[in-house]
């Protein structure tokens, strides 16, 4: 009983040994040995869902299907799946008879965005090569190990990755990836001492290569109406040096820009900021009131220069922040009514070519990325997919700073465990496979490249009773 007891203290040393020293498993770096339990779970659990009491589309907010979907495209291993499909679809694309051949397939050609010439027009237009980017999440929100490695990865895979209201800070320039700077509603990164916009800043910040766009956030889909928060224990010298306010703080935005308060107001921010920096500019929201879209995009053609030259319209399912249940559960249009709406009210005011559309909220599978593209968007971006791209297990710990694998953590200890250089393989493994896995439909339908899809490749499916029934767009 001695010597076997003295083996199992042995074997457990080695496999803690092996756990630290290891960098891709954030996990185990963090859990040493016990973190075995969790992966030993996922492995066997699909050995074992007769005996489960919820099927693997039943949790909150992303079921086990999507998160692993994920995973594996972020690992790099097969994303092929036997015995038919789980899914129970809302929608359906419809197949081309003679879909597209190999030696016919082109490379999707990217979309430029801002204008060259005319009222609006920015110095230094933007061609987005990828449809699919990386959507606004803040230093401070995210550790700083997790945005070194979204910056690292969004370089690799060619594709672009938003600030979030947090600001700029050098974790987002390290990896070299294109820069959208955010400017949410307390103006962080480019506030004066007052609080207010400072040109200053603006110019220091246009003037870095990397940085290829600002955004300009009314709303984001996790709390509509209120502006961002990030928890005093996440407010250290270094993010409240960034932001311009006091450390040790709860930093909680106004509910929208003092500064902006109509239409009138919006269009002339959006074109000061352009002339200012020369580069394109676009506003992030939420849909609400759809009168407020057909007031702005009319604005829009009475006003050239005060155009934005994309909106992202953000679901109000989306959203990664901490946020008031009521919020993030009711309020806000989803992307599913929204996207569709403002689609057609872009192409009823003839600004189809003049405005991009980047759609987002809880897109981080191909089929709804393409269903996306099908209904309008020119771009899809993701916040909570490139987290899971890095390990997220969806602890829901994201606002406590005790995030187990680091992703949203401010502990030393377990953000050392996610390791950037790693991780940034992963992020961009899972943008490319999303990118290619959308083109395979696009193929289906008999496209050439995603750029081409419409709302004709794809079919609602209505459940009734006894069955389905497909619903034409």
């Amino acid at each position: 009983m001695l010597v076997f007891a003295v083996i199992v203290i042995i074997a457990l040393g080695l496999v803690y040994l092996h756990d630290v020293r290891q960098t891709k498993h954030t996990i185990l770096r963090n859990f040493p040995v016990l973190g075995h339990v969790r992966y030993f779970a996922e492995t066997w659990g699909e050995y074992m869902r007769q005996y489960q009491y919820l099927p693997d589309w039943a949790e909150r907010p992303f079921n086990r299907l999507e998160r692993s979907w994920v995973y594996r495209s972020a690992k790099g291993v097969s994303n092929l799946i036997s015995f038919g499909s789980e899914a129970v679809p809302s929608f359906v694309f419809r197949n081309a008879t003679f879909p597209v051949l190999d030696e016919e397939k082109k490379h999707y050609p990217g979309k430029l965005i801002g204008i060259a010439q005319g009222p609006g027009a920015s110095r230094a237009p933007y061609l987005a090569q990828s449809f699919f980017n990386i959507s606004g999440m803040s230093y401070g929100a995210l550790s700083h190990a997790a945005v070194s490695a979204l910056s690292g990865g969004a370089k690799l895979a060619g594709v672009y990755m938003s600030t979030g209201e947090g600001g700029l800070s050098r974790f987002h320039l390290e990896g070299g990836a294109d820069i959208v700077m955010q400017i949410g509603t307390a103006k962080y990164g480019v506030r004066d001492a007052e609080g207010n916009l400072s040109d200053d800043r603006l110019r220091e910040i246009a003037a870095l290569p990397q940085v290829k766009m600002f955004e300009v956030k009314l709303a984001q889909g996790a709390k509509p109406g209120k502006g961002g928060i990030l928890p005093a224990n996440k407010v250290t010298q270094e993010i409240a040096d960034i932001r311009g306010i006091p450390v040790g703080q709860d930093s909680i935005s106004p509910n929208r820009h003092k500064d902006i308060g109509n239409i009138q107001e919006l269009g002339r921010f959006i074109a000061h900021v352009r002339d200012l920096t020369g580069k394109p500019v676009g506003v992030k929201f939420v849909l609400g009131d759809p009168a407020f879209l057909d007031e702005w995009f009319h604005d829009c053609t009475e006003n050239p220069a005060h155009c934005p030259d994309y909106i992202q319209v953000d679901g109000g399912e989306g959203g990664t922040g901490a946020a008031p249940e009521s919020l993030a559960d009711y309020v806000g249009l989803p992307i599913t009514q929204a996207l569709p709406y403002v689609a057609a009210m872009r192409y009823e005011h003839g600004l189809r070519e003049r405005i991009r559309i980047v759609a987002s909220g809880k897109l981080v599978t191909p089929d709804k990325v393409a269903w996306a593209l099908c209904m309008g968007a020119d771009f899809v971006s993701s916040a909570r997919g490139f987290m899971f791209s890095l390990g997220c297990i969806q602890a829901m710990k994201c606002g406590t700073g005790r995030c187990p694998t680091g992703v949203t953590s401010v502990d030393p200890r377990l953000i050392k465990g996610l390791d950037p250089a790693d991780k940034a393989v992963r992020a961009a493994r899972y943008a490319q496979k999303m990118r290619e896995e959308v083109e395979i439909i696009a193929h289906s339908c008999g496209l050439t490249d995603p750029g081409f899809f419409a709302p004709k490749h794809v079919t609602e499916i209505e459940r009734g009773v006894g069955g389905f029934r497909a619903q034409t767009n």
